[in-house]
């Protein structure tokens, strides 16, 4: 039966490997899918890299992709799908998991920010990266490999192979460089429109012909049984449990949504720094705090407006960390990303709130 069911996972990987004119496509690339067979050097075990069928390319990001209003894409997306968000002053953006279920990686440009929204369907990882690597631009593809059943990213200007989860290159020329991380948001699309009603969102008009809104994977991100993969399994919670952690160098800590649908916030620490965590059962977004701020804060998040937060002084933020009102001053969003539970102690040492 298991191996009834990879088949199908693999035709629909494969099925999806039909290209555009205006995508790169590089067919069977060796393991190490390096164009120079002399730099075979990973930082990952390479026994542990994966090819997952469909080849470099195979699963096509999308670059420069056409946007709509929220009101134009209420017709396909349901309150309850989730999105992953952008901010760029006025300039918002949404991306629907049911366009990134079948891309994996959007690359697109907003004013001077070059972004690569990433996302792994089989580990629900969403973070976003600076595509400007080195002083230069480039646009990342879908290696069609995988470490720990996570996607493997490629840069196009020197093919190096990157990890999604660890933010770095573990293979090719920029061996060891990483990833300048972009926040992002994810929740829910009725949840995100409420906060940004002027958001713009991903066109289903992409160039190729998916059935988006039809999830690829059968039930595999309800089923804690179902893997396609092998990978370490952590059993101190359902393993696709989505949960938000904090990364800092190899270690992480988790946060589950029971934790902060409480209070809706969390003063935490976590290796000697100090954390806001602030959520409730649709979104959990945290900020790192300044080491001398004092201040004590509460949810404040009432569907009408993108304030999620706000201090005893009467300083307002959003999930971007931006000053909706008052004299505070910004905060900074953590080293962070939602992800299914066991995708986290399989790359970092992790600790669970709580524990």
């Amino acid at each position: 039966m298991k191996n009834m069911l990879f088949l199908l996972v693999c035709g629909t990987l494969l099925l999806s490997c039909s290209s555009s004119s205006t995508q790169q496509t590089e067919q069977n690339p060796d393991i190490q899918g390096n164009p120079n067979p002399s730099s075979n050097e990973w930082s990952i075990p390479v026994s542990e890299v994966l090819d997952g069928g469909p080849g470099r390319d195979g699963i096509p990001a999308l670059e420069n992709p056409s946007f709509v209003a929220a009101k134009d894409a209420s017709t396909a997306l349901r309150d309850t799908d989730l999105v992953i968000g952008f901010k760029n002053g006025n300039d918002i953006r949404a991306y629907p998991h049911i366009i990134l279920d079948w891309h994996e990686i959007v690359n697109d440009n907003i004013d001077n920010t070059s972004l690569a929204v990433t996302y792994c369907p089989l580990t629900g990882t969403g973070i976003g990266w600076n595509r400007i690597i080195d002083g230069r631009e480039t646009t990342f593809g879908v290696s069609g490999l995988l470490y720990q059943t996570n996607l493997v990213p490629f840069d196009r200007a020197t093919l190096s192979n990157w990890s999604q989860i660890l933010n770095e290159s573990v293979n090719g020329n920029l061996l060891g460089e990483k990833a300048e991380l972009i926040p992002l948001v994810e929740t829910d699309w009725g949840t995100w429109k409420s906060m940004f009603p002027s958001t713009k969102v991903l066109s289903l008009n992409t160039g190729f012909s998916r059935t988006y809104g039809i999830y690829p994977y059968r039930d595999y991100r309800t089923n804690n049984d179902f893997f396609i993969f092998p990978t370490p399994k952590d059993g101190r919670l359902p393993l696709k449990e989505r949960v938000h952690a904090i990364v800092d160098n190899g270690d992480a800590k988790a946060y589950r949504f029971a934790d902060v649908e409480a209070s809706g916030v969390i003063r935490d620490s976590f290796n000697g720094k100090e954390y806001l965590v602030v959520g409730n059962s649709e979104f959990i977004i945290s900020f790192e705090l300044n080491g001398s701020n004092t201040s004590e804060f509460e949810f404040n998040f009432d569907g009408d407006s993108e304030v999620i937060v706000q201090d005893t002084n009467g300083t307002q933020w959003n999930a971007f960390g931006e000053v909706v009102s008052g004299t505070g001053s910004p905060l900074k969003v953590s080293s962070s990303f939602m992800g299914y539970w066991f995708s986290i102690p399989a790359f970092y040492e992790t600790a669970l709130f709580g524990e």
